[in-house]
């Protein structure tokens, strides 16, 4: 491994480290090296920073690798992590502003105690960043539902405050300016008895270790539920057909490759179960995808971001 880089790297307040290996940022615990990371210190830092960039080197921000694989050749450019100077939560008037390194569990449970419903948040995993960024959502509740605005720097340095409607949420999507970090967001969360909802996320949290697999190493949802088909499986406009349904009708609940496995306790969750590879994990996903189509017309789009080069090749996706 060489610890150089094919482009000039700005002076910085954080910190630069050349061919860090990401495998151990996520929650799959797979994945090559970035060229460079860099951890900035505060916006300014990173305001900075990608100003004096340049323009042709390629971005990519992650939280806490919660719903990513990184895949095994690596990701080109630089990879920016934010951190400590990115996850304050304050709450003034009704209004909770949070950093993008803020952990969803977290800006929930402060929100909580101060009287404001952003339960939905509780059982979320990953950071605030990621959640607007994928219109993060369960129980029926999304960001977009109580998303205000949010702060980014530009790839250009610039820094902008953008409203919700700028943003265009859907279903596990948002649309943001090519390179833009999210730095901070604020929502305005209607007023709820504090204690009703510390019981509500105690309720969820103990649903959700019953019913999915909180102890194996995943990433969380691998497909998004398939829009436009019922139950039944006729194709409509309801939305009530889950990923795991179709996959457990493919009989592919269990299914493994190499060091990977759709795991057995909730088959929408594609699960490292030792020694897995990134390769392992894309390779099963779509060999599930394919199998899934072909068996029922039916294609599942991932929910799990995919990034980086596959080993030996020098193209990123």
């Amino acid at each position: 491994m060489q610890n150089k880089v094919t482009f000039d790297l700005p002076c910085v307040r954080g910190t630069l480290t050349l061919q860090r290996p990401l495998a151990d940022l996520t929650w799959m615990r797979v994945g090559g090296p970035a060229e460079v990371l860099f951890q900035p210190a505060d916006i300014d830092d990173l305001s900075s920073f990608l100003a004096a960039l340049a323009t042709d080197v390629p971005v990519f921000t992650m939280g806490v690798g919660s719903n990513l694989i990184v895949r095994d050749g690596g990701i080109s450019g630089v990879v920016i992590r934010l951190g400590r100077g990115f996850n304050t939560i304050s709450i003034a008037d009704g209004i909770v502003t949070a950093g993008a390194a803020a952990l969803d569990a977290h800006v929930a449970r402060k929100a909580a105690e101060a009287g404001l419903d952003l339960t939905f948040l509780r059982t979320i995993p990953g950071t605030i960043g990621g959640a607007v960024r994928m219109n993060a959502g369960c129980y029926g509740a999304y960001v977009a539902d109580v998303l205000t605005s949010v702060t980014v720097v530009r790839r250009d340095g610039s820094v902008a405050e953008l409203a919700v409607k700028d943003l265009q949420l859907a279903y596990r999507s948002s649309v943001l300016p090519d390179g833009a970090v999210i730095v901070a967001a604020r929502f305005t969360p209607a007023a709820g008895d504090p204690a009703v909802l510390a019981q509500r996320m105690t309720d969820q949290l103990a649903k959700r270790d019953e019913t999915q697999p909180t102890r194996d190493r995943t990433a969380g949802s691998t497909f998004r539920n398939p829009v436009g088909y019922s139950s039944t499986g006729r194709a409509d406009d309801t939305h009530d057909l889950k990923a795991w349904k179709v996959i457990d009708n493919a009989g592919l609940r269990g299914v493994a490759l190499g060091g990977a496995i759709m795991n057995v306790k909730h088959s929408n969750f594609l699960t490292n179960a030792g020694g897995a590879t990134a390769a392992d994990l894309e390779d099963l996903g779509e060999l599930v995808r394919k199998k899934v189509y072909a068996g029922q017309g039916i294609t599942l789009d991932w929910e799990i971001m995919r990034v980086g080069k596959r080993l030996g090749d020098d193209s990123a996706e």
